[in-house]
């Protein structure tokens, strides 16, 4: 009767700390939408934080190099080609401060290219959490792969 007991006990206590996570889990998102907001691009404004032990440690959003002019598209309404994803910039980012991001968590408004998976595991981050899905799946097919933790989060209910 005791080991029912305990066993019901850290059952709620995990459930307790799942509800938990979720709820920091739509918190980060959204202040990753508003960070998104900062850019400059027309077509897609995507936000990024780099979260690790319940702390922002980067955050980025997509935009033009630092010292370009802050415009991502060209004559043809398309991206020009040197314009820096959301998560390249957090992570170059951190690549220049005194932070680590290995096991921390990243937060994207929208589910990353390819390249940008590759730079999301070699960085170290063990969990990726985005609120939108794009056409090509490669990026978060590569993460799952790796064993990256993939939780998506639909837009609407964040």
């Amino acid at each position: 009767m005791v080991e029912v007991k305990q066993l019901s006990m850290k059952g709620r206590e995990e459930e307790r700390r799942q509800l938990k996570q979720t709820l920091l889990d739509k918190r980060y998102l959204r202040m990753a939408e508003i960070w998104a907001e900062n850019s400059y691009c027309e077509r897609r404004q995507v936000g990024c934080l780099v979260v690790k032990d319940k702390r922002i440690i980067s955050d980025g959003y997509n935009g033009t190099p630092s010292g370009f002019e802050n415009v991502c598209e060209d004559e043809n309404n398309l991206t020009k080609p040197y314009v820096l994803h959301a998560e390249a910039n957090a992570i170059t980012k951190l690549a220049r401060s005194h932070n680590n991001s290995d096991g921390a968590t990243i937060y994207v408004t929208d589910s990353p290219c390819i390249e940008c998976a590759k730079l999301i595991i070699q960085a170290g981050i063990k969990r990726l959490v985005y609120s939108r899905q794009y056409r090509l799946t490669d990026g978060i097919d590569l993460l799952k792969r790796a064993g990256i933790d993939v939780v998506f989060m639909d837009h609407d209910v964040i």
